[in-house]
């Protein structure tokens, strides 16, 4: 796909879904703007992508205004944006998908060892360390909180389905990233944040409310490549426990190649280690998985253990239905 349409794509797809007015009007503008094209176009094609220039742009200075208004400021700065772009990836670590992931993590009885692949800084590991507040179809709402009392992060989630009861028995957690980032530093913070789409005002919030949570108890983030790390990291886990390796929009940036090989690396964790496999992914991310949907539904994201569907999921955490 071109770059044009790459940035067209993004407009009337993910920025119209996800709720971002500005991003729709900044993707549009791209797409009809040949000389930005051309400059993003001398980047390797991972680093063309919408959310990292957005990101970029925001890190460097941009302001969030109109198009018309971003576009100058945008060439004059390029040179700095293209050194963000250069440097940086896509790391978006909401801990707002804690609230999508948990039914599934609660079913799994036992301690259990958390290990996530593109874990970020981790924000995802600490589903026991958060609050959760689930709201019913009907309007009802219940609270989860962790069993030493409320967490300093509330996670409010819609839910059709059985509501958790219970928190996951997490007795040990680790991640493994290309380029772990620590919610210490805050330039890796800043980052972070820059990550989230401007209107989201609410996730930026509860990005800061996680990271402080994480920042009291870092977890062990181990940099490498998912397809080659993942083995040696399972294989620290404490034996009695159940490990449990999860990810969430992280597989939509590997080759067809690479998601055969991860699934096949799966196959064999799930062999010699019992592993459990939770993934939360674009419904075109993981084809075998969306064929055994039911017929009708329309998902964003699919929640799957091992392969079987067992939740559709907002991508940012918003909400859940899962399925019977």
């Amino acid at each position: 796909m071109d770059t044009a349409a790459l940035y067209s794509q993004f407009a009337e797809s993910q920025a119209l879904n996800g709720g971002s007015p500005t991003y729709q009007d900044w993707a549009r503008g791209v797409a009809v703007d040949p000389e930005l094209c051309a400059l993003l176009d001398t980047l390797p094609e991972p680093r063309r992508q919408p959310n990292l220039l957005f990101a970029a742009a925001r890190l460097a200075g941009a302001p969030v205004r109109a198009w018309v208004e971003v576009r100058p400021w945008l060439h004059a700065a390029w040179p700095d944006v293209e050194q963000v772009m250069r440097t940086h990836t896509t790391q978006t670590n909401e801990p707002r998908r804690c609230a999508t992931l948990l039914p599934a993590l609660a079913a799994i009885e036992g301690p259990v060892a958390l290990v996530e692949v593109g874990a970020s800084a981790g924000l995802c590991l600490y589903p026991d360390r958060y609050s959760y507040l689930y709201t019913t179809p009907d309007g009802g709402r219940t609270r989860l909180d962790p069993p030493d009392g409320p967490g300093g992060v509330v996670l409010p989630c819609d839910i059709e389905g059985p509501v958790p009861t219970r928190m996951p028995d997490i007795v040990w957690r680790a991640g493994l990233d290309l380029n772990p980032l620590d919610v210490r530093d805050p330039a890796d913070l800043a980052w972070l944040e820059a990550l989230v789409w401007p209107e989201h005002t609410d996730r930026t919030e509860t990005l800061r409310a996680a990271a402080r949570v994480v920042a009291e108890d870092p977890p062990r983030l181990v940099t490498g490549n998912l397809l080659d790390g993942l083995p040696d990291l399972v294989a620290a886990a404490p034996t009695e426990a159940t490990v449990v390796v999860q990810n969430s929009a992280v597989l939509y940036y590997l080759t067809a190649p690479e998601l055969a090989a991860f699934a096949d690396t799966m196959a064999g964790l799930r062999r010699t280690r019992g592993a459990v496999w939770l993934s939360n992914e674009g419904w075109t991310v993981l084809p075998d998985v969306a064929a055994r949907l039911p017929e009708g539904l329309s998902p964003q994201f699919i929640l799957a253990r091992d392969g079987e569907p067992v939740a559709l999921t907002d991508p940012h955490g918003r909400s859940v239905r899962l399925l019977p």
